[in-house]
């Protein structure tokens, strides 16, 4: 007897895919034009092009490969990734973008831009890591959506009522992100899929840096060379801080691959938050142990206790991975530039101004946490059975595999 499948998705992701883009084709042909001039804020194509490749590459490669670690869902995990990688970044153009069309009549966009929305689509894609395996490509879809919508209105959020640079926060991405219940019977790695997986880790650290110092303002001497450096240090120490607390929480004292491949990243993560407070190489890399430390125990103890404790589930291990180092480096940021006022008021000042940021973004993550949780609930998505999460057959076609009548 042929194996019974998931729900056939062709009554809701063909018109939902196709009705998207043709709605993005009209809103670009009426409102969205290419910036024309060749100097926009001291920036030029060829000073920033090697930089919007460099996010590219973390965006499609990177994600797309750490996503294969899964043993039955390596095609999903990387096409998936590809499909909402580029619908995301579609929808975070227009978005960002409304405050133009509001003032010009028109939206007007320039690579600049274009590195804005994929680092906006990149906070998508870290939400999908958590139920990876457990949705169908319409609920990614509308992940995205939601995501990318209340990532773009957080940051307007943080930019209108507390005047928070525009790095400040668009580097929020990685604070909280939500997770989902119970483990399935297929979610496992072995050495070949987790092998391409670390394929991605390495494309993410090697272009981390860029990610990281892309938007810096390069008016001012050394900044955007002084983000290079500390990123490339925080990820540095991350990676051997990593191998180090692997190694000391393994009862074999035998290295976790999935500890180096996840944990290492967490330096880059912090660093990236914290970054306009950083001004030493060795905060830096001091920033980048505490982050490792503090991801490697979470991803070993507090992923397991979660699942007993609250039920709540995350594939990909986003808390250990993002949110953890995230909070982490929030709170050196905080610490570091505390350090450097010079009274008390300034201090308290930007002391209450940083909390308050922080309170934002969480309450609108729990909010549309809860909007988006709600919408996936739906039958009408077509929800994959649970028997055939984490598996590529209930959504790719594979001829080999074909039962034969």
């Amino acid at each position: 007897m042929a194996p019974q499948y998931a729900p056939s998705l062709r009554s809701c992701l063909a018109p939902m895919l196709l009705v998207l883009q043709l709605g993005f084709i009209l809103i670009y042909a009426f409102y969205i034009e290419i910036e024309s001039n060749v100097k926009v804020y001291g920036i030029t194509f060829s000073n920033l092009y090697p930089e919007f490749q460099d996010v590219n590459v973390m965006v499609i490669l990177g994600f797309g490969y750490m996503c294969t670690f899964l043993v039955r869902y390596g095609f999903s995990g990387s096409g998936f990734n590809l499909l909402v990688a580029v619908i995301a970044t579609q929808w975070a153009i227009i978005l960002n973008g409304i405050e133009n069309w509001y003032y010009r009549g028109k939206i007007r966009i320039d690579l600049k831009s274009l590195v804005v929305a994929e680092m906006c689509a990149a906070s998508a894609l870290i939400s999908i890591g958590v139920v990876l395996g457990k949705t169908n490509p319409v609920h990614l879809i509308l992940i995205a959506l939601l995501e990318v919508s209340g990532f773009v209105l957080n940051e307007w959020l943080l930019q209108t009522l507390l005047k928070v640079p525009p790095l400040n926060s668009i580097m929020m991405l990685h604070i909280l992100r939500k997770g989902s219940e119970q483990p399935f019977e297929k979610e496992k790695v072995d050495r070949k899929t987790g092998l391409f997986s670390i394929l991605g880790t390495l494309f993410l650290c090697v272009f981390w840096p860029s990610f990281n110092s892309v938007l810096v303002d390069n008016r001012t001497p050394g900044r955007r060379l002084g983000a290079v450096l500390s990123t490339y240090l925080a990820l540095a120490v991350s990676a051997v801080t990593a191998a180090a607390v692997s190694s000391l929480s393994s009862p074999k004292g035998k290295l976790n691959p999935i500890h180096l491949q996840s944990c290492m990243l967490a330096g880059g993560v912090s660093i990236g938050v914290s970054m306009p407070a950083v001004h030493q190489p060795w905060e830096a890399m001091t920033i980048g142990f505490t982050a490792a430390v503090v991801s490697t125990i979470g991803f070993r103890y507090l992923k397991s206790h979660m699942l007993l404790a609250f039920n709540c589930h995350d594939t990909c291990a986003v808390l250990s991975t993002h949110g953890l180092p995230g909070l982490l480096g929030w709170l050196a940021h905080l610490l570091l530039q505390i350090k450097d006022c010079d009274d008390h008021t300034t201090a308290i000042r930007f002391a209450v101004f940083h909390i308050c940021s922080l309170l934002i973004t969480i309450s609108l993550s729990l909010c549309m946490g809860i909007i988006t949780g709600l919408i996936l609930k739906w039958n009408f998505w077509r929800p994959p059975q649970d028997k055939k999460c984490f598996d590529d057959q209930a959504f790719w076609e594979f001829p080999h595999l074909a039962v034969q009548k």
